[in-house]
């Protein structure tokens, strides 16, 4: 009797075991969210950004341990401090354009099921942030070869211009550049030649990510003569 006892113990503790050790050994599925951001210039940033718009984005799941697992997947894109999301997105990995200026949250929210089992996350925001619209056109530049001041463009410090159209004209109208690329210029030339050191006019239309409009109209001096070493050796006189 006391060995059928034993038995029936040893049994017991062998079946309980079992289960435990199953139920540790059990893989449970993960994300590990992550977000690559591109900012106009091209720089990629990780997780966050604060800049210039417009910002491309690629959000990715990165789920581990999905086998047997099903999976639902929510991108929830947040404007400020609101907490409806305006957008929605059903998918493992996703691409958005920031092109609108203001404070940005996304989140991931992930179910993952198998039989009557139920996994539920919910990541930590990811924060993009885009500055106000700035843009100014300089009133000269020095096309002398020195490298310095060569291309008439936008000033240094635009930022979050979404849309822009610069053209150059000569005082009798007639139109002699015209760019697309707010980081390209004017090289002074027209049809690949030099043009005469003069008063020229520009016109600039843009519209920055805040929905300001830019319609900038200003004079031109272009100055082959002068160069930083004409000014330092003016200055010496």
């Amino acid at each position: 009797m006391a060995k059928e006892m034993k038995f029936k113990l040893l049994v017991t503790f062998i079946l309980l075991t079992s289960i435990v050790f199953k139920a540790m050994a059990k893989v449970y599925p993960k994300t590990f969210p992550k977000a690559s951001i591109t900012s106009p210039s091209g720089e990629v940033f990780a997780d966050s950004y604060s800049g210039s718009a417009p910002a491309e984005a690629f959000f990715s799941a990165n789920p581990s341990d999905t086998t047997g697992w099903k999976h639902h997947y929510e991108w929830r894109f947040y404007k400020e401090s609101s907490e409806t999301p305006y957008l929605i997105r059903y998918e493992e990995n996703t691409n958005y354009a920031f092109n609108t200026s203001g404070s940005y949250r996304v989140t991931l929210y992930s179910v993952f099921t198998q039989g009557k089992d139920s996994l539920f996350y919910e990541s930590d925001p990811f924060i993009i942030s885009l500055a106000e619209s700035k843009l100014e056109m300089p009133n000269a530049f020095t096309p002398n070869g020195d490298e310095h001041n060569d291309v008439y463009k936008a000033r240094d410090g635009h930022q979050s211009i979404i849309e822009f159209h610069a053209y150059i004209f000569n005082r009798w109208g007639q139109k002699l550049y015209e760019w697309t690329d707010i980081n390209s210029g004017w090289d002074g030339k027209f049809h690949g030649k030099d043009v005469k050191q003069g008063v020229y006019f520009c016109l600039v239309k843009a519209k920055g990510s805040d929905g300001k409009i830019y319609n900038i109209k200003t004079d031109v001096n272009l100055l082959r003569g002068y160069s930083e070493s004409t000014e330092r050796t003016s200055g010496n006189n």
